[in-house]
C-alpha cells in the first residue's frame, strides 16, 4: 500500500491531526474544505454560490498535486448551514460536475467551525 499525505500548511493540521488530502494507491480523499484564502480570510462572505465555487477550485488544486483532476471525483459531500439555499450551492457544484456527475450528498448542519462559512465540501477521487 502506498500512502501520501498532502498538507496545505494550515496551522490547524498539526493541532487537529489531519491532512489536506490523503492518497492511498489510486484513491484520494480530500478533507472538508471551506472558502478561505491563503491569508485565512473568508471568501464570498454571505454568498453561497461564491463559497461553493471557491471550495471546488481549492479541491481541484489539491487533486492536481496528487495526480488527479475533477474528472476523477466519484463522490462529494456538501455540509451546508442553510439547506434552503440548495440551488446556490447546486449551481456552482453543477458548473464543475455537470458532465462528471459524481455521487453527492448535501446535508444541513447546525454550524461550521466559523459562522461565516456557509458550506464545507469533502471529495473522493479515484484515478483510473
Amino acid at each position: 500500500m502506498s500512502r501520501t499525505n498532502f498538507s496545505s500548511g494550515a496551522k490547524w493540521e498539526s493541532i487537529v491531526g489531519y491532512s489536506r488530502a490523503v492518497k492511498v494507491n489510486n484513491t484520494i480523499e480530500v478533507t472538508g474544505t471551506v472558502a478561505i484564502d491563503d491569508d485565512g480570510k473568508t471568501v464570498g462572505e454571505g454568498d453561497a454560490y461564491a463559497q461553493t465555487k471557491c471550495i471546488i477550485e481549492k479541491i481541484s488544486k489539491v487533486l492536481e498535486r496528487a495526480g488527479a483532476t475533477l474528472n476523477d471525483v466519484v463522490r462529494t459531500r456538501m455540509f451546508v448551514t442553510d439547506i434552503s439555499r440548495w440551488e446556490e450551492y447546486g449551481k456552482a457544484h453543477g458548473e464543475f460536475f455537470k458532465d462528471i456527475r459524481p455521487c453527492t450528498s448535501m446535508i444541513e448542519v447546525k454550524g461550521l467551525i466559523d459562522p461565516a462559512y456557509l458550506i464545507e465540501i469533502e471529495a473522493t477521487a479515484i484515478i483510473s
